[in-house]
């Protein structure tokens, strides 16, 4: 019998073929599986037309796998959601920090998203990506918007540089910008004021970033102050507000209550002779994990957001603003899986058995950070039933190095292929090094197709940037 804990956490594969045959009818951050998966003639997973077993063959693993449907069939739901429900401008960027690569930007913008950067890194990516795709100066700096609490000099040169709008998220930065901004006489910079709101919702402590007690943005004591002092620097364009209340929500409440909350400010810089006309009211849809999760559907969310903040327009008198969104994690989470190769077992009679994979913490740091939970299935093996609780462990020197505790697979053995769901977001982008251990390759798979986006690291990658002082080698 499980116990309470393994209740929590068991995944097994009993409902997989009914949970793939369902996927059709749930939008992508509703679901468990990337959109395209099924399981074929050889009792295999397939994704994107391709068999995991022939995709670990060739790429080795652990590997990312992401599926080029899904993610396109998110940029598509929530664009056309904000087209539907919110009768202003909108726009849909793409929150980089979940995964931020050459072909995934690629992605997004042919889907007409644009991008939500936090550091120079980012913001390079992203050029990148715009130029190869032979966008203009002014269709780059229209796309992006540059977050982050503590940018350096060099980064806000270089987004003044592109002309791209800065989120300003203290007075340190705002007084910089000024700096900089006063030194040309003809400078514009196109900013937005990002803003602690105070408002809180149920997610984990280190993910909250809209409530009082937050590094981020300005608290709103200080707005006064704030619309007095960017209303008097004639380098700033400021263009509206900013706010992000947290991330993984599954409430809808909370951003609703943000629309009307961020209305209400719009309106109060009129009287600071600013006239706004951008809202961003940041990201934070949450995707299904696990099989008892429930998200609201990127239509529900959007839905919500647009109703709040249009009724809020219309009480204050206000103009519709055009309305920006910023998902991350409901884009990609869902669009990508992780493939393992599992080698040794550890039984401790009457307590747990253990099962290694050849990865963990270092492709996968959310559940010793965060505690996350996922899905997994043996992908070799897809139908056959549960017979076994088990642990997963990575194999990195760490005690906590521990995928997921108490899952129910069927009797494993070693080269078995496990894959864990859910994991195109925060996972490349937060991998690691750690034990000296190259970063996994990532493909792009779309009808049977496989494409290799991002390489394996090798051991010369890891030693590529040491340098060994000619004294040490006496």
């Amino acid at each position: 019998m499980l116990s309470t804990e393994q209740k929590k956490t068991h995944s097994g594969q009993d409902y997989l073929e009914k949970e793939i045959l369902e996927q059709g009818e749930r939008s992508p951050n509703q679901s468990l599986f990337p959109l395209t998966a099924k399981i074929n003639n050889h009792n295999c997973l397939e994704i994107g037309g391709c068999d995991l077993r022939t995709l670990i063959k060739q790429f080795g693993s652990p590997l990312y796998v992401l599926d080029e449907a899904t993610l396109r069939s998110a940029c598509r739901q929530y664009r056309e959601a904000f087209k539907r429900h919110y009768q202003g401008p909108s726009q849909v960027i793409y929150a980089s920090k979940a995964w931020s690569c050459l072909a995934i930007a690629s992605i997004v913008a042919s889907e007409g998203l644009g991008f939500d950067v936090v550091s120079g890194g980012e913001l390079y990516t992203t050029l990148k990506t715009l130029e190869k795709m032979g966008r203009t100066s002014e269709q780059i700096a229209q796309q992006i918007y540059f977050h982050g609490n503590n940018k350096s000099l060099a980064e806000l040169k270089l987004a003044i540089e592109v002309n791209c709008t800065i989120v300003v998220d203290n007075w340190f930065e705002l007084e910089t910008l000024a700096q900089l901004g006063n030194q040309t006489a003809s400078m514009s910079i196109p900013i937005l004021v990002r803003l602690a709101p105070g408002i809180e919702c149920h997610t984990h402590e280190y993910i909250r970033t809209g409530h009082l007690d937050s590094k981020f943005g300005f608290d709103l004591y200080q707005l006064d102050t704030v619309f007095k002092y960017i209303s008097q620097q004639s380098c700033f364009d400021c263009r509206g507000l900013h706010a992000h209340i947290g991330s993984q929500i599954f409430e809808e409440q909370p951003h609703q209550d943000l629309g009307e909350v961020m209305v209400e400010l719009l309106q109060k810089a009129q009287s600071y002779e600013l006239v706004l006309q951008e809202l961003n009211i940041g990201g934070g849809l949450g995707i299904r994990y696990m099989k008892d999760d429930n998200p609201p559907s990127i239509e529900q969310w959007v839905k919500g957001v647009s109703r709040s903040v249009m009724k809020a327009c219309d009480s204050y008198q206000f103009p519709y603003p055009k309305l920006i969104a910023e998902p991350g994690r409901s884009l990609v989470g869902s669009a990508c899986v992780t493939g393992y190769t599992i080698g040794s077992r550890k039984e401790i009679p009457q307590l747990r058995t253990y099962i290694a994979v050849d990865g963990g913490m270092s492709d996968n740091p959310r559940p010793i950070t965060y505690k996350s939970l996922y899905c997994l299935v043996i992908a070799n093996r897809m139908l056959e039933p549960c017979t076994e609780t088990v642990t997963i462990a990575g194999k990195h020197c760490e005690s906590g190095d521990i995928l997921i505790k108490n899952t129910q697979l069927p009797q494993t053995q070693p080269g078995d292929i496990l894959v864990v769901m859910g994991t195109g977001a925060y996972n490349y982008s937060m991998a690691s090094n750690y034990n000296r251990l190259p970063r996994p390759a990532a493909v792009l798979v779309k009808d049977g197709e496989a494409n290799l986006v991002i390489k394996r690291e090798t051991y010369d990658d890891l030693i590529r940037q040491d340098h060994l002082p000619e004294r040490l080698l006496s």
